[in-house]
């Protein structure tokens, strides 16, 4: 097995694949010895580069030195800077790449929903429209999933969505609370939805029921405790069995891949991660793009750096302004908040071999593949174009797995090089980008990327990756769905009252 890569043969650093000692030979650049250790995922340079001169990685500069570094020298956060700087100005130069249709029209097993939609999920959700009635909501489910143990049907989970909003926010914190709300409502993997209000918040239960617009009123329920007379729980549950009886009968049915919506996310990235999992994703993300399906890309701010990659893959100059705009409104949101805009590696980032933001942004995109950029989504806003879209979110890996769910991802794939455990309110399957992750924490990882640092080709392991999803996608549960890890984190900027 190899134990090293260069990506791009224009890069000056070469990327551990497997830890590497001080003294080994590296056939690169004519040859020559290491000087350093090689951390699994940290890159040493191939070639001497002096004092502020440019690191390439990707075949782009990842950030510049800060000293002088001889040929065979370790890289990393300690003396590789960002060159990123505050907003910029962009030219659109398309460059398209067409995806074909495939010849190959896979399905999966859903759930064909009364609005059209499919579900890859039938789930009942408690949801309440206050944090105040978090507990009366859990209460419910519990009691709930008591009442119905061993005779849930077709129904695969009941879940409560305890959050901290609904009340003493203004303004868009306000909206994206409703939003996020209402999306979860219309979500096709929840097959009924019980909505519990308390009566006296900001996020009032008629305002919302008109944001909400059309329901089916025997699959969703709404009510506020402070209205119900006697134990509220009690009127609950009544609710949910009046919800239960109704969707416990649905059917799972033949649906065309062209039906899958789903969402690309990564988290506790390393080294690896642009390598083996990220690239992945992205064989995926284009292989469902010519199925006729539709994947969404999100983390903002893992886009500086290699924005105009994704500026240039735009459908039209309409698309590309709407992505200038999502790209430099996040770098004022940050800068509003007098925060550094390109503080972004996180600790576990550097650790596993990430030094800049660029060299982390470049990775992290890699996940949409090579599709055109067919539409841009504001925060809270649902998917209305099949294809690749990029969605405004943050970073945070729960506050963007919601808002890629809440768009109408039936499920999300989140790579990962140092692993994590949570869910999203649908299905949160973890790859992992390296072997020794998913040796050491198979309750967590779901599917293991590593393998392709490890020797086997990338085409190989695509098509079992795919077999993988669609096998999920018809309903076998992911990690974070056996361990019962299900939460939502709604995006907040402004005051509470």
């Amino acid at each position: 097995m190899t134990q090293y890569i260069l990506i791009n043969p224009a890069d000056n650093v070469s990327v551990a694949l497997s830890p590497i000692k001080a003294g080994s030979k590296i056939d690169l650049k004519g040859g020559f010895v290491l000087k350093d250790d090689i951390p699994q995922g940290h890159k040493f340079a191939v070639v001497d580069i002096p004092k502020g001169g440019n690191v390439i990685k990707y075949g782009f500069p990842i950030g510049h030195v800060t000293q002088d570094v001889s040929q065979g020298c370790h890289i990393d956060h300690n003396i590789l800077k960002t060159n990123l700087e505050g907003i910029s100005d962009y030219t659109y130069t398309p460059n398209l790449v067409e995806i074909k249709p495939s010849d190959n029209q896979r399905t999966f097993l859903g759930f064909r929903r009364g609005d059209g939609g499919v579900g890859v999920r039938n789930q009942i959700w408690i949801i309440p429209t206050v944090g105040c009635v978090n507990g009366i909501a859990q209460k419910i489910t519990e009691r709930f999933r008591a009442e119905i143990s061993g005779k849930e049907g077709s129904v695969d989970a009941v879940v409560a969505f305890p959050h901290n909003y609904g009340c003493s926010q203004l303004g868009c914190d306000h909206e994206n609370t409703r939003k996020i709300l209402r999306n979860m409502v219309h979500h096709p993997n929840a097959g009924g939805v019980l909505m519990v209000g308390l009566g006296c918040e900001n996020n009032q239960m008629s305002a919302f029921k008109e944001l909400v617009g059309d329901i089916d009123v025997n699959r969703v329920k709404m009510f506020e405790a402070q209205k119900v007379e006697g134990d509220e729980v009690e009127y609950g549950l009544k609710m949910l069995r009046e919800i239960f009886e109704v969707c416990s009968k649905d059917v799972r049915t033949e649906i065309p891949v062209s039906e899958l919506r789903v969402g690309l996310k990564c988290g506790g990235s390393d080294g690896l991660s642009g390598i083996t999992a990220n690239p992945l994703l992205g064989v995926f993300s284009d292989w469902i793009v010519s199925q006729g399906g539709t994947t969404v890309l999100t983390e903002v701010p893992e886009m500086f750096g290699a924005e105009t990659i994704l500026m240039n893959r735009c459908e039209s100059r309409e698309v590309f302004d709407k992505t200038v705009a999502l790209i430099n409104n996040f770098k004022k949101y940050f800068m509003d908040n007098n925060q550094p805009v390109y503080e972004n590696p996180s600790p576990g980032n550097k650790a596993g071999g990430i030094s800049t933001l660029e060299e982390k942004s470049l990775g992290c995109t890699q996940k949409c593949g090579t599709s055109t950029v067919r539409d841009v989504l504001s925060y809270g806003d649902t998917l209305q174009t099949r294809g690749l879209n990029l969605l405004s979110a943050p970073g945070n890996d729960l506050v963007a797995a919601t808002a890629l769910a809440a768009s109408g991802c039936q499920m999300v794939l989140f790579t990962t090089g140092r692993g994590t455990p949570f869910g999203s309110m649908v299905p949160t399957m973890k790859i992992s980008t390296n072997s020794p992750l998913f040796n050491a924490k198979p309750q967590w990882i779901d599917f293991n990327a590593g393998v392709i640092a490890d020797g086997e080709p990338m085409e190989n392991v695509a098509a079992r990756f795919i077999d993988f999803v669609i096998e999920k996608a018809s309903g076998s549960a992911v990690n974070n769905e056996k361990n019962g890890y299900r939460e939502i984190a709604i995006f907040k900027t402004g005051v509470t009252l």
